[in-house]
C-alpha cells in the first residue's frame, strides 16, 4: 500500500513539472513573437521627431527649410518635439560664422511656424530679461567713488575729547 502511494505520488510530481516546463516554453514562445512583431512594426514605422535630412526626404512629403541662430538650438528642438514636427538640422560651415538650417515636412508648416513663434518669443523674452554685467556695474560705482571728496569718502568718525 504504501509503495503504491508513493508510486503514484512521484508519477503526479514527474507529471506536474513537465506541464509547467511546458507551459514556461509556450509563454516564452510567445513573448518573443510578441517582441519581434513590435520591433518589426517599428522598423517600419517612419521616424519621427529629430532625424537626419536623408530620413526625412525618404518620407516622399516635400521638404522645407529655414534658417536658426546657434543662440538656443536646444531650445528649439524642445519646442519642435513639443509640437511633435519632423525636422533635421543641418549645420552650414561655408558662412562665418556657421548658420544652421532646419529642414522640415511641407505638411507641418503649420505645426513648425506656431513652434517657431513660441521658440522666438522665449528667446525675446531671454533676451529682454538679461541681466547686466557686474563688472561694469562695478566699475561705474568705482568712478563714482573716485569723484567724490576725500572727507564724504571716509567718513570718519569725529571723537569728542
Amino acid at each position: 500500500m504504501q509503495e503504491e502511494v508513493e508510486s503514484r505520488t512521484t508519477n503526479l510530481m514527474i507529471s506536474v513539472t513537465k506541464l509547467t516546463a511546458r507551459a514556461l516554453y509556450n509563454a516564452y514562445v510567445k513573448h518573443r513573437q510578441k517582441a519581434q512583431s513590435r520591433k518589426q512594426a517599428a522598423r517600419d514605422a517612419p521616424p519621427s521627431g529629430k532625424q537626419t535630412v536623408k530620413q526625412l526626404i525618404r518620407q516622399n512629403q516635400g521638404v522645407s527649410s529655414m534658417e536658426v541662430s546657434n543662440s538656443d538650438l536646444k531650445g528649439f528642438e524642445r519646442i519642435a518635439r513639443k509640437y511633435g514636427v519632423d525636422y533635421a538640422i543641418r549645420k552650414d560651415t561655408a558662412r562665418k560664422p556657421p548658420r544652421y538650417l532646419v529642414f522640415f515636412k511641407a505638411r507641418d508648416a503649420d505645426a513648425l511656424s506656431a513652434a517657431f513663434k513660441e521658440y522666438m518669443a522665449s528667446v525675446m523674452k531671454k533676451q529682454h530679461h538679461k541681466k547686466p554685467s557686474i563688472l561694469k556695474e562695478l566699475r561705474r560705482l568705482v568712478s563714482i567713488a573716485r569723484s567724490m571728496p576725500q572727507k564724504v569718502r571716509r567718513r570718519e568718525q569725529e571723537r569728542n575729547r
